[in-house]
């Protein structure tokens, strides 16, 4: 299989799409992420960005082991 650099930023753009979307459900879910982000305390947006990094890395993984293996 030829991956060009289409292939590669496309798995990365969705990948962390899909990983922003399935964080910020997760922070919802959880109760530690607001409607307002000023009004929320400094560890819920740590732990809202350190969900929005986690899932969006796994699911860049993912998508890469699927579509490009």
């Amino acid at each position: 299989m030829s991956l060009n650099a289409f292939d590669i930023l496309m798995v990365i753009a969705v990948g962390s799409m899909t990983g922003t979307g399935i964080g910020l459900i997760i922070g919802f879910i959880a109760k530690k992420q607001g409607t307002v982000t000023s009004i929320m305390t400094r560890n819920d947006r740590i732990l809202n960005c350190a969900l929005i990094a986690g899932c969006s890395c796994v699911s860049i993984v993912g998508l890469s082991w699927i579509f490009l293996s």
